[in-house]
């Protein structure tokens, strides 16, 4: 295959469902380059870990990250410990209260921990800004701050805003795009992925790694994507995202919860199937051949297998057997395997992954969200005997036959 060929294919994997690329022929040149050289682009992404969990939003720049990865790039995923001390100020119509070093820390430990779900482990570069942030002192942030203006610094949209409705914004605040562009100098980056409310920020890094005689970075803006209500941000305040750690079942209910139009746009910013089968759902639906549900199941079934292997099937049953008043010979089986006699309740709903803790567990129980067969569960202190097997309703939408062995 020529170099052109191979160039324009990793060119249309990498714009799929962008916004825009700054600039798309220069980017096509830095890929043509590293086929040439055999040496991967830099691929960079920050994340400012300013709460514990991510949810499909956060993922459209991993799946994007992934792509890259595919291709054989290195992908550096950045976690912004020193950038989330500050607060980003994008979209935000007054200072953010700041966060500390420790709350950083502990929501950076479930980042690790969730973004592996996509990411290939042993390819991903885990980095943390504060690595060089922590070294600039004042004399570098002086310096840093020598290479914008104030009248640059308030075309940005928000602050613009903010400055002429007389709303305060702190010199902390300007800090943060500099900072955040620095990043991509320290890391030499070839490529930075953000969101589309991401641009100045993005395009900092550019003007910087100018400044420190680098090769300007390719920005790839993604966009944001919708939540569930089809209307806003996903966003964990709003209560319309679906978390990375949520249980599969949640997952699966949630996505087919979603409208057939906002479907559409998970598929294209979620999912792996390539553009022509999307295309292909889209022109059967049109034209009666395919029901809409059977391709809103495919696409719930490809979000649960990623964040859950092996859990997609089970999640499909028990929400097809909660949405057809299940009866216990229709519901999915689960056994439990236990090594002594009896198992609290408690510790039974956790293990089979109908509840994050014992505590929250116990906490249905108590507010008779819990059935056993068709009787309301009152005894948070119940044992359940090796033997056992019982049909176990936790909340709406998870049930199953619990067999324990």
């Amino acid at each position: 295959m020529s170099i052109e060929k191979q160039v324009n294919e990793q060119f249309e994997l990498i714009k799929r469902g962008s916004v825009e690329i700054i600039e798309e022929e220069e980017l096509k040149q830095k890929i043509k380059e590293s086929l040439q050289t055999g040496a991967p682009l830099k691929i960079k992404a920050g994340f400012d870990p300013t709460a514990k969990d991510l949810h499909l939003g956060h993922t459209v720049l991993i799946q994007k990250l992934k792509h890259f990865q595919d291709l054989g790039h290195e992908v550096y995923f950045l976690i912004g410990d020193f950038t989330a001390t500050i607060g980003d100020p994008t979209g935000k119509s007054q200072t953010r209260p700041a966060l500390s070093r420790q709350e950083v820390e502990e929501n950076a430990k479930t980042y690790k921990e969730q973004v592996f779900k996509i990411l290939d482990k042993e390819k991903t570069k885990i980095v943390y800004n504060s690595t060089w942030c922590d070294k600039l002192n004042a004399a570098g942030l002086i310096e840093l701050a020598g290479y914008m203006s104030v009248a640059r610094m308030l075309e940005r949209d928000d602050f613009e805003k903010r400055y002429k409705s007389g709303k305060p914004i702190s010199i902390k605040e300007f800090l943060y795009p500099l900072v955040q562009g620095y990043d991509s100098v320290a890391l030499k980056a070839d490529v930075e992925l953000g969101g589309s409310d991401q641009k100045f920020n993005l395009l900092v890094g550019r003007m910087l790694q100018a400044k420190f005689n680098q090769k300007p970075q390719s920005v790839l803006m993604m966009p944001i994507l919708e939540g569930i209500d089809g209307k806003n941000k996903m966003s964990k305040s709003l209560g319309n995202y679906i978390g990375l750690n949520e249980n599969p079942n949640d997952i699966y209910g949630k996505v087919m919860s979603i409208s057939d139009e906002l479907m559409f746009r998970y598929y294209d910013l979620l999912s792996n199937k390539s553009i022509q089968e999307i295309e292909s759902f889209k022109k059967q639906i049109q034209e009666g051949s395919l029901n809409p549900k059977i391709v809103k199941e495919q696409l719930a079934l490809e979000i649960v297998e990623r964040f859950w292997p092996g859990k997609s099937d089970l999640a499909r049953k028990t929400f097809d057997a909660i949405t057809h008043k299940a009866t216990p010979e229709s519901v999915q089986e689960l056994r439990l395997k236990i090594d002594t006699p009896t198992i609290w309740i408690c510790h039974l709903i956790k293990n089979i992954g109908f509840s994050d803790s014992t505590s929250k567990a116990k906490r249905l129980i108590e507010q008779k969200g819990v059935y056993i067969g068709d009787k309301v569960l009152d005894d948070s202190a119940l044992q359940i005997k090796k033997g056992d097997d019982f049909v176990l309703k936790v909340g709406k939408k998870l049930i199953a036959k619990i067999i324990v062995e």
